[in-house]
């Protein structure tokens, strides 16, 4: 079945009226039309008619989009982009191949024991292929690597992974939810920290906390690429994880996680196996976000966050405004002793990264990232909080390139400033 055959009814959906073009990013960067959502769904129409093929152009002009949802939540006719866009790039990859990066992509995300391995060999080698940036906790490539270059700043490899710290369950107060910790690459092998941040919290409100071993990637590296068997695969393998442990939430403290277990897998995996439909939708209705869940369990910031004086900014991650996930972590930000929220200007703006958007159009990327950069700055805040360690990154990233000396926070590192 051509997979843009799965979509055809959406597609139908777009009347071509442009309101898109005013919130998405790639278009605010790029002013082209087959950046904008309505240039991609015109250009999903003629494939599916058979007016143009499968070819270069075609995976060009699918390939510019974050996967932000920025446009789906002002479309006035609800068209879903996102996935429409994903189902493109599937039928590109069945019809012409994964690029060579989205073959490398899969093998490492399919195979758990490849990238532990590989996070340890770039944690031991890293002063060989990295040097300090001065006045930065970044670091930056000596010289250029194949879909990296040497311009990017690139956050530390711990040499131990976070789930490689703690057992696989770790006992909270009688009466007291459980909770299943859905931990992700990020947080697992560079945001560590975030790891500890969360833990730390979970157990101060008396929570059971299960961080199941057998947890994969999230698999939206791949999904980015149009590689859904590999996606599918991941999917089985982190239902079997999750649904182990008769828990009352699966939490997450990546809204990309986040993102992938409470809607990409239903939408994408979930309607494409119906097998799995059912599987699926029972943990994603499980699904939320640490902050959700902290304001929702009670979290009072006075005991766990008090510390120095601490002057901040909140950057939205796109996978939590999505699903509207705005309001909490600024009220937990708001009531922290010792922290003053500054709101930057565009706080809900896309970052910029979007996935392997980043590897593919670095360039694009940062210019996108410069309006939220240049935002940061007016604040003065001495720190950037955000609830995504992809975030984390890019914002990193962008705030370095500039020569600004802003700290790139988790939200969960500053409600835990006093327990950890």
């Amino acid at each position: 079945m051509d997979p843009l055959k799965r979509v055809e009814q959406e597609l139908k959906k777009c009347v071509k009226c442009g309101a898109c073009r005013a919130h998405c990013p790639a278009f605010a960067a790029l002013q082209r039309e087959p950046a904008v959502a309505r240039g991609k769904v015109a250009v999903a129409q003629h494939l599916l008619k058979g007016d143009i093929t499968l070819d270069d152009q075609t995976y060009a002009v699918m390939s510019k989009c974050l996967l932000c949802g920025s446009c789906v939540e002002k479309c006035p006719n609800e068209v879903p982009t996102d996935e429409i866009v994903i189902t493109a790039r599937e039928a590109l990859a069945r019809k012409r191949g994964l690029t060579t990066f989205h073959k490398a992509v899969g093998q490492v995300i399919r195979n758990r024991k490849l990238m532990s391995f590989g996070a340890l060999a770039a944690a031991i080698l890293g002063p060989l292929f990295f040097r300090k940036v001065p006045a930065t906790s970044g670091l930056r490539l000596r010289f250029p690597l194949p879909f990296v270059g040497n311009r990017r700043h690139i956050p530390q490899i711990a040499r131990t992974p976070f789930m490689n710290r703690h057992p696989e369950v770790i006992p909270g107060e009688p009466g007291k939810p459980r909770v299943v910790f859905f931990v992700g690459c990020m947080t697992n092998f560079v945001y560590t920290e975030v790891g500890e941040a969360t833990l730390a919290l979970f157990r101060h409100l008396g929570c059971t906390v299960i961080i199941p071993k057998e947890q994969q990637c999230c698999g939206l590296p791949g999904m980015s690429g149009g590689d859904l068997d590999t996606v599918r695969g991941l999917a089985e393998k982190n239902l079997a994880a999750l649904e182990k442990y008769e828990a009352d939430y699966v939490m997450t403290a990546c809204a990309t996680c986040g993102g992938a277990l409470h809607k990409f897998y239903p939408a994408l995996i979930g309607k494409r196996h119906p097998e799995l439909a059912a599987r699926i939708r029972a943990i994603a209705d499980k699904t939320v976000d640490a902050a959700q869940l902290l304001r929702e369990l009670g979290l009072h910031p006075a005991e766990t966050g008090a510390g120095a004086p601490l002057k901040i900014t909140y950057h939205d991650p796109c996978h939590l405004r999505t699903r509207a996930i705005t309001r909490q972590p600024r009220e937990l930000l708001a009531g922290t002793p010792g922290v003053e929220l500054v709101e930057m200007e565009g706080a809900d703006k896309c970052c910029g990264l979007g996935g392997t958007f980043n590897v593919y159009h670095y360039d694009t990327s940062l210019a996108i990232n410069e309006g939220k950069s240049v935002a940061i700055e007016k604040t003065g805040a001495e720190a950037v909080v955000t609830g995504c360690p992809g975030c984390m990154m890019q914002l990193s990233d962008g705030l370095k390139q500039r020569g600004t000396r802003t700290r790139v926070m988790h939200t969960l590192e500053v409600l835990a400033r006093s327990i950890r």
